[in-house]
């Protein structure tokens, strides 16, 4: 039998894994919806969207519903966290058993951070809690338990490397009295609320409305409290401090984003029993004392503007700043190192 003669037209190439060329364009997803990051749960993304009603696109009219998604592959091992903006492909019409797409992360206004553990971590690596908020609300407790200023401190620290607004609220004032925690901070000009059980929360009202605020704060001082008569319907579960170790049971186990009724958004965050801060340079919190900054040009090189050397002493002590500053500056700076948690 005569053997058959193919040509190049003939061959059949089976496409393999490599055969596909690479390239670094990406779709463009001119269709996403922008998205509100608010819940995080194992690979699955919950986001506000407001997206075209069905069979309503030409008169621009849009409702807002909740979207379950997954990162796309094309994001890679990029992080997404609460309080991202996002844009959304695919099936965002809310309904049950429907997943969509995150497609890509918008640019970050703000990004809270905080290291691994403050007492073993030491490679610095920043571990990202919230993005894009505005205001970082200290949840602290007067009494049971009782305030831990250098929590606070390091709080104060983050919210400084974050660029976000520190607001001090202070709960539980009909079993103590707020003043000595408050003259402590007042050199710091953080701005502060005082509430206590069943009274108004106008006060707090007023800095959160309008606003993306995180709150923080070890368990057992009324976070979730709080966040109940915030939002009515959060439902939060709230938790009691142990009488003996003076803690309180993690009751919030993920943050989640709730929309206040007067406008704006609360972050609620698992109660914390550390914030490690090695990712923050000493740079970073002097940025936040401009009134001292001058000060430093005659430092030594590498000053930690905590010993006999640094030239804010003599620099203050001419009258050119504040002593209570430069005492808060330290006070800050010291607490970076790492400290076994109380």
């Amino acid at each position: 039998m005569r053997k058959r003669e193919y040509d190049e037209d003939d061959v059949r190439v089976r496409p393999g894994k490599g055969s596909r060329p690479r390239t670094r364009i990406r779709p463009a997803h001119e269709d996403a919806v922008e998205g509100f990051v608010i819940a995080v749960d194992r690979g699955r993304y919950t986001a506000v969207v407001d997206a075209p009603e069905p069979g309503k696109k030409k008169r621009g009219r849009t409702t807002r519903r909740l979207v379950v998604a997954m990162k796309a592959r094309e994001l890679g091992r990029k992080g997404i966290v609460v309080g991202d903006r996002v844009a959304i492909v695919g099936d965002v019409s809310g309904e049950p058993d429907k997943l969509a797409r995150i497609v890509r992360v918008e640019p970050r206004a703000s990004m809270l951070r905080r290291s691994a553990d403050d007492v073993d971590n030491t490679d610095g690596i920043e571990r990202p809690i919230v993005a894009n908020a505005d205001q970082l609300v200290i949840v602290t407790a007067l009494a049971d338990p009782p305030p831990r200023p250098r929590m606070i401190d390091r709080i104060l620290v983050a919210a400084f490397d974050a660029d976000v607004e520190p607001l001090l609220c202070l709960t539980k004032s009909d079993l103590a009295s707020p003043d000595e925690l408050l003259a402590l901070y007042e050199p710091l000009g953080v701005p502060h609320v005082v509430v206590h059980k069943g009274g108004s929360l106008d006060d707090l009202r007023d800095h959160l409305t309008g606003k993306i605020s995180v709150l923080v704060g070890h368990s057992g001082v009324g976070k979730s409290t709080l966040v109940n008569e915030l939002v009515p319907d959060a439902n939060r579960a709230v938790s009691h401090v142990n009488a003996v170790t003076g803690r309180g049971r993690h009751t919030s186990t993920s943050a989640v984003a709730l929309e206040l009724p007067e406008g704006g958004w609360i972050i609620d965050t698992p109660g914390v029993r550390s914030f490690g801060l090695a990712h923050v340079s000493v740079e970073t919190v002097l940025a936040s004392f401009p009134d001292l900054i001058e000060g430093t040009v005659e430092c030594p090189k590498g000053c930690t503007h905590l010993g006999p050397d640094c030239a804010l002493d003599p620099w203050v002590a001419a009258g050119h700043a504040d002593p209570a500053r430069l005492e808060s500056l330290r006070r800050l700076l010291s607490i970076r190192d790492p400290e076994e948690t109380p």
